[in-house]
């Protein structure tokens, strides 16, 4: 039987929600995580014709993009589309789960997707976060060094950009006296020892410290475990905004426009003066993405894919960036595509769904 908290599970091993901005909702909004699940239906939003559309499917969980509780509510009345679109799906039994900035964040996710469908190369994040990384400290006998490594790399520490199971390990002699109250694994009561140890060193991600200091001390021999956390100013590359990458043959400006446009399904593009040099680095960013324009232009990008840009914001491009706003829904509506690829690889026991309601609250003449 798989039930909601299963799927909860897998998706935040993949986009934690440690990694949400601080403005954010992700997570489950609507539920008991408890409750099996019979089917599911991916969308971008959630709508009232989201919630017709999962009960038409018999799914009784929805895993979105963008969270319809933003803000707080006082009530629930059903006076606006979001308490309308609450109200029946709590009345029908059906979950909802937003997966939203922390998907953006990811190396492996919205942004991504966009660069895959670009069939970009050397992508990188554009703006990688800091304040994400500890690291532990901790001295093991060396009989132990190997079991107390493994445990802590299964508990998700050691990885370090694109490489996993790191650390950093010195020998030298540790030195300790148990009292008459201690149960010593090593020396005896009122005796000061000195042993052989390995002083380790692992890096990883802050939201993990509780369970690996738990794996630490699970695994370690002693009694008493010594050990230091801190936290480190590291950016972590693996988690930010944005992302750039390479096209494999350099295109005029106006002739990637059409392979943008062809590649995203476009019927416009809202962009600045095409320059007179070939694109071949290409920065994206789903959703509302003008606060990176900086960045973009520090990575050295040709062409900026984002949303949301402002009149006077454009004029920021100031000749050195092709900026190219094609919508916000446009940006992210693969986003779905995304989340089944992450689900249908764990699970296979129940239905999923990509919606095909169009929830893009914008329409072009």
């Amino acid at each position: 039987m798989t039930r909601i908290k299963d799927i909860i599970q897998h998706l935040e091993s993949i986009a934690p929600l440690a990694y949400q901005e601080s403005y954010d909702n992700s997570g489950l909004l609507t539920g008991n995580a408890k409750d099996e699940v019979k089917a599911v239906l991916i969308s971008l939003d959630v709508t009232e014709q989201v919630v017709e559309e999962a009960i038409e499917l018999g799914a009784n969980l929805i895993v979105a993009h963008h969270p319809i509780i933003f803000k707080g509510l006082k009530s629930l009345t059903g006076k606006n589309y979001i308490e309308r679109t609450i109200i029946k799906a709590i009345k029908n039994d059906i979950a909802i789960y937003a997966i939203h900035t922390n998907l953006d964040n990811v190396h492996n996710g919205v942004n991504k997707k966009i660069c895959d469908k670009l069939e970009l190369t050397k992508t990188e994040i554009i703006a990688p976060k800091n304040a994400l990384l500890s690291k532990i400290v901790t001295f093991i006998p060396m009989d132990a060094v190997d079991k107390v490594k493994e445990a802590m790399f299964s508990a998700g520490a050691g990885g370090i950009g694109n490489y996993s199971e790191c650390s950093f390990t010195v020998v030298g002699d540790g030195e300790f006296k148990p009292n008459e109250h201690s149960n010593p694994t090593i020396g005896k009561k009122g005796t000061r020892e000195k042993v052989s140890e390995a002083r380790m060193e692992i890096v990883l991600p802050s939201f993990l410290a509780n369970s690996t200091l738990q794996a630490l001390k699970a695994a370690h021999p002693y009694e008493e475990v010594a050990y230091y956390l801190n936290s480190i100013d590291n950016k972590n590359q693996q988690v930010g905004s944005g992302m750039i990458g390479e096209l494999n043959t350099p295109l005029s400006g106006l002739d990637f426009m059409h392979y943008l446009k062809d590649k995203m399904a476009l019927n416009v593009v809202k962009h600045t003066k095409i320059l007179d040099k070939k694109i071949t680095k290409v920065a994206v960013c789903g959703g509302s993405g003008s606060f990176l324009l900086p960045a973009a232009k520090s990575k050295a990008a040709d062409i900026f894919i984002t949303s949301d840009f402002k009149y006077h914001e454009f004029f920021d491009a100031d000749g050195d960036i092709i900026i190219a706003d094609i919508g916000h829904y446009e940006s992210e509506v693969y986003t779905k595509d995304l989340i089944y690829d992450i689900l249908s690889e764990k699970f296979s026991k129940f239905a999923l769904n990509l919606s095909k309601t169009v929830t893009n609250p914008i329409s072009y003449l």
